[in-house]
């Protein structure tokens, strides 16, 4: 994928260029040898695409379109098109199965524990009726400034029991997913956490793209944790202007093809996520729909297969 490399910060780039040079780095694959072919499936989750819940079709589509082999959406999103007739033809229409949904809860505040409950325990009913199988539980957002870790540590232990607990009675799994901004975050809270909780009930779903934005070795996190991940969010990092400071698949910093390895050698039953953020800025220089495609082209490198494409990517 050398041939499409680019400048860290994705300044000064001619959108024309970049397309031309994206066509040519994906056809060279077909005259490459690729490495092994690795046995896990890759999905992409829908959040590239959101800014509301309409705009839900066209991330299932694009990914569909791509032969991505799953979708990861959001609990409410789910819940929002459930009153409006469901999701379930757009599924069925591409050909991508939904696998797992993003579920944040206050995590935080004892008093909200059982209304919370509720409210995830919903959204993996919606998971499991679209065939799904992972809830990814997003930690509560906090002004990381005055926020300590130490005297809420016992209350986001318990969330996470508790939820999870509920969760895995309607077969559904619980995942902590460590997010930038929230009450787990840094290496030494990842840690704390996850060596406290009832792993029986509660797995590990790490963004590999924000433990590095955190100053974190996602490397070593995901080896150290390797026997509890059952999802995983696949992210590169590289402090871009565009998508939050993260970028397509072997753009930045993250030892994509080591943390592959180690999923691969896990035997662990999970899918690989793909992910990259909306963009921050107005007229990004590709759109949602490239930068999948661009990360399936450097997976195709890696040795990973997908469903046919219905069509090749709308360039242009």
């Amino acid at each position: 994928m050398g041939t499409i490399k680019r400048n860290a910060m994705f300044t000064g780039i001619n959108r024309r260029s970049f397309i031309q040079s994206l066509t040519v780095g994906a056809l060279s694959l077909g005259f490459t040898r690729p490495k092994e072919t690795r046995h896990l499936k890759v999905g992409h989750t829908g959040i590239t695409w959101y800014y509301k819940p309409t705009d839900a079709p066209r991330a299932i589509k694009d990914c569909g379109t791509l032969g991505y082999w799953g979708f990861e959406s959001f609990g409410n999103i789910l819940q929002y098109w459930e009153s409006r007739g469901g999701l379930q033809s757009l599924f069925r229409q591409y050909n991508i199965p939904l696998y797992s949904a993003y579920c944040p809860y206050d995590m935080i505040h004892p008093s909200k524990l059982q209304d919370e409950i509720t409210k995830v325990v919903q959204w993996g009913r919606l998971i499991k009726k679209y065939g799904g199988k992972v809830a990814v539980l997003g930690p509560t957002s906090v002004d990381r400034h005055t926020f300590d870790y130490k005297v809420h540590k016992q209350a986001i232990i318990n969330a996470l029991n508790e939820v999870s607990k509920a969760l895995s009675d309607i077969g559904i799994v619980g995942g902590l997913h460590q997010h930038t901004g929230t009450c787990v975050m840094s290496r030494h809270e990842v840690y704390a956490t996850l060596d406290a909780v009832d792993t029986r009930y509660v797995k590990f779903a790490p963004d590999v793209g924000q433990l590095t934005k955190a100053g974190s070795d996602a490397t070593k996190i995901v080896e150290d944790f390797l026997p509890i991940i059952e999802h995983v969010h696949l992210k590169d990092y590289n402090g871009s202007n565009v998508w939050n400071g993260y970028c397509p698949l072997g753009e930045g910093e993250v030892d994509i093809p080591k943390i592959l390895d180690l999923l691969e050698a896990s035997g662990n039953d999970l899918m690989i996520m793909v992910e990259l953020d909306p963009p921050e800025i107005s007229d990004p220089p590709i759109t949602a729909l490239e930068t999948a495609a661009m990360s399936k082209w450097y997976l195709k490198e890696q040795g990973y297969t997908f469903q046919p494409s219905r069509a090749w990517v709308e360039l242009g």
